[in-house]
């Protein structure tokens, strides 16, 4: 596997869902097509842009200009930036001011931002008069090779992450890698965490060239396309085989168990990015897998070291503020993976691993086995 020599103009990854197929456009500078694509798709369509405070500073008048372009009316809605938006009151914020707009069921709501936007903008879209349909513009490496994929929305409940959301696909999804240069370093880090997740779940030989490519990824070279397509193309493939989660579509929870009970011991907060607590996230799935004699203690530290090579949080330890009641509490942690949406009668669900590329759905964890793990690696300094 190598990557093009050059950007490519666009690549677009089909999700093959029957009639409610759609395509993924990937490549520097797509966002100027936004109008023309749209109108192509929907002619006569009004829109309305929901976005946040920074990734409006960058794109929202770019996009604004692409829909003018093709003379298509849009809405602008702005919300802060941050998971504090992911809840009732930026649910209600977002569908009172589209109602406002005057968006009926033949529009269509514009998710222009990150995995938090994604997310709001869609569950939104997903219960304004009973279901409108709506185009995801990811700005963030962690929406564009999984958020903005496969129709997950919601927002997130006090007691859990996502526990109050629905299926919701979009029809459009425009992936412009050029808005990533604008990350921060540690946003885009956060979001290589979900790109990495691709190889270790089901692709050694992509997991092998990230290893030896991630450089050329964080740099913005043509890496980056390839990197992105790729990943969208194993979620796409999953996705259209089990949309709605009843099996294979689990795996691309992996790491998230964990992560998801350190966002919440962290307050779905900037102290734990989703990203930073999915990389904790793997690297624990995968050392529980050894302890388990599930994988090689040698698989699972060659998982940890890319990781940390790239700069992303690996060990309990590395989350700010860990030593806080909540964190540093096995109990504590245990009773928040209780509320994941994967929790079947109680009993707990963990992706794991048999090999770097080879992760499998282990239902009926026994919890206590989960504390113990757990007990033992908030003690290792």
């Amino acid at each position: 596997m190598t990557a093009p020599l050059k950007h490519p103009a666009s690549v677009t990854v089909d999700v093959a869902l029957g009639d409610r197929a759609y395509d993924i456009v990937i490549g520097r500078d797509v966002l100027a097509s936004l109008g023309a694509r749209i109108a192509a798709l929907r002619p006569g369509v009004r829109t309305a842009i929901v976005t946040d405070r920074t990734v409006a500073s960058h794109w929202l008048e770019p996009a604004e200009a692409s829909l003018g372009a093709a003379g298509i009316p849009t809405a602008r809605i702005v919300v802060e930036e941050g998971e504090g938006s992911k809840s009732y009151a930026g649910l209600s914020q977002v569908s009172e001011a589209l109602i406002a707009a005057k968006i009926e069921r033949n529009d269509l709501v514009i998710a222009l931002g990150g995995g938090v936007v994604g997310d709001l903008a869609g569950f939104a879209a997903a219960i304004l008069r009973r279901g409108v349909d709506f185009v995801q513009v990811p700005t963030s490496l962690l929406a564009q090779v999984d958020s903005s994929v496969g129709g997950k929305t919601g927002i997130n409940s006090p007691q859990g992450k996502n526990l109050i959301g629905a299926f919701h696909q979009p029809v459009l999804v425009i992936a412009d890698t050029s808005v990533l240069d604008t990350l921060s370093p540690r946003q885009f880090r956060a979001g290589y965490a979900e790109v990495a997740k691709y190889g270790v779940l089901g692709d050694e030989a992509f997991f092998a060239w990230l290893e030896k490519n991630h450089a050329d990824i964080f740099s913005g070279g043509a890496a980056r396309e390839h990197a992105i397509a790729t990943s969208c193309r194993a979620k796409a493939a999953i996705v259209s085989r089990d949309e709605r989660e009843t099996g294979e579509r689990a795996l691309l929870n992996l790491g998230h168990t964990f992560g998801h009970a350190l966002e919440a011991a962290t307050g779905f907060s900037d102290r734990l990015f989703h990203g930073e607590g999915v990389s904790v996230g793997m690297v624990l799935a995968a050392q529980f897998s050894a302890q388990l004699g599930m994988i090689s203690p040698d698989d699972a530290a060659r998982i940890e070291r890319h990781l940390s090579a790239v700069g992303l949080p690996t060990r309990l330890q590395d989350i700010a503020g860990f030593a806080q009641e909540g964190l540093a509490d096995a109990d504590a942690l245990l009773a928040l993976m209780a509320q994941d949406k994967k929790v079947k009668r109680g009993r707990l669900t963990f992706i794991l691993l048999e090999a770097v590329g080879r992760a499998v759905i282990a239902n009926h964890v026994e919890p206590a086995l989960v504390r113990d793990f757990l007990q033992a690696k908030l003690a290792t300094h």
